[in-house]
C-alpha cells in the first residue's frame, strides 16, 4: 500500500514520503501545518487512496482519552433498575464503544483520525500512550480486552495550540505541512477549477500572497480561503480589470470577507488604504 495523493489531493513528496513512512512502521502520523492547509482532509484522501474506511475522532476542550475507549452510562442503568427494565441485567446495553474501539475492531484496516489533539487537556495525549503503544485495553465493567485485529492507520492533527508532551512525540511519526509555493498553489487551483483563466489566477494569487505578506496580519488567509475567494469571484464574474490594476497594500482586496476573518486586519486594511490617498502617500 502506497499513498501517490489522489485526483482532488495534492501531495507534495515530502508528505508523501511522511505518510508511507507512517503506514510502513505503523505509527500514528502526527501532522502539524497552518489552519486551513488539508490536514484533516490530509487523513479523508488517505482513506480513499487506500480503499479504507474512515474513523473519526474529532477532540474538543473537554474531550477525555476514556472516551475514545468506552463510555460506561451508570445513571441510565440505574434509572432503567428502577423502572424494572430487563436491559439492566446485561451490563453491555450501557457501553458505549469509542472510536479506539471502532478502530480495534474493524473487519477492514481502518485509517483513524484523531483531529485536533491540542484542543484537548495537556494529559490527553499521554493518556493514550498505553492503548496506542500496545493496541489494546481493559473494558473493566465487562472484564474483558479489546485487543486490535490489526494496527490501524493513525492520523493525528495539531495547530499548535499546546505543546505536546515528548513521550508522546516519541511514538508519532511527525510531519509539517508548509505552506503551499506558488506552483504548488497552482496545482492546487487546477484541481479544483479545471480549465479557469490563467490570467484571473495569477492576478489572484498576486493579491493573495502579497495580502500574506502585509505586516501586523493577525490571521494570514489560508488555501481553503483561496478557494472559497476564487469561487466567489467566479460567481460574481467581475471583470478583470478590478484585479489588475489593484495593490493590495494600498486598498481592500474585492469580496475581501473571504480572505480577512477578523475585524483587526479589516480594519488594518482600511488604514493602509486611507494612507495610501493622502497626498504624498
Amino acid at each position: 500500500m502506497r499513498f501517490e495523493g489522489t485526483s482532488s489531493y495534492v501531495a507534495t513528496d515530502d508528505l508523501k514520503i511522511a505518510v508511507n513512512a507512517a503506514v510502513r512502521l505503523r505509527r500514528p502520523l502526527l501532522i502539524k501545518g497552518e489552519p486551513g492547509t488539508g490536514k484533516t482532509v490530509l487523513a479523508h484522501e488517505i482513506a480513499a487512496a487506500l480503499d479504507a474506511p474512515l474513523i473519526e475522532w474529532h477532540v474538543k476542550s473537554t474531550t477525555k482519552a476514556h472516551q475514545g475507549l468506552y463510555e460506561y452510562d451508570a445513571v441510565a442503568r440505574l434509572r432503567d433498575g428502577q423502572l424494572g427494565d430487563a436491559r439492566v441485567h446485561d451490563i453491555r446495553n450501557y457501553i458505549k464503544k469509542g472510536k479506539l474501539w471502532e478502530a480495534f475492531t474493524s473487519e477492514r484496516l481502518p485509517v483513524l483520525l484523531i483531529d485536533e489533539i491540542d484542543k484537548a487537556d495537556i494529559e490527553f495525549p499521554n493518556d493514550l500512550l498505553q492503548e496506542l503503544d500496545r493496541m489494546s485495553f481493559d473494558v473493566y465493567e465487562t472484564h474483558e480486552t479489546i485487543a486490535a485485529r490489526e494496527r490501524p492507520i493513525v492520523v493525528i492533527t495539531s495547530n499548535n495550540e499546546k505543546e505536546l508532551p515528548d513521550a508522546f512525540l516519541r511514538r508519532c511519526f511527525f510531519h509539517y505541512i508548509k505552506f503551499p509555493d506558488r506552483e504548488t498553489m497552482q496545482a492546487i487551483i487546477d484541481v479544483h477549477f479545471p480549465g479557469i483563466q490563467t490570467i484571473l489566477v495569477q492576478k489572484a494569487m498576486d493579491i493573495f500572497f502579497a495580502v500574506r505578506e502585509v505586516p501586523g496580519l493577525k490571521k494570514k488567509p489560508s488555501t481553503s480561503e483561496l478557494i472559497d475567494w476564487l469561487k466567489l469571484l467566479l460567481h460574481e464574474d467581475l471583470p478583470l480589470e478590478v484585479l489588475q490594476s489593484r495593490d493590495p497594500t494600498k486598498a481592500i482586496p474585492p469580496l475581501h470577507g473571504a480572505l480577512l476573518k477578523n475585524e483587526q486586519d479589516v480594519m488594518l486594511f482600511e488604514r493602509l488604504a486611507f494612507m495610501s490617498r493622502r497626498p504624498g502617500g
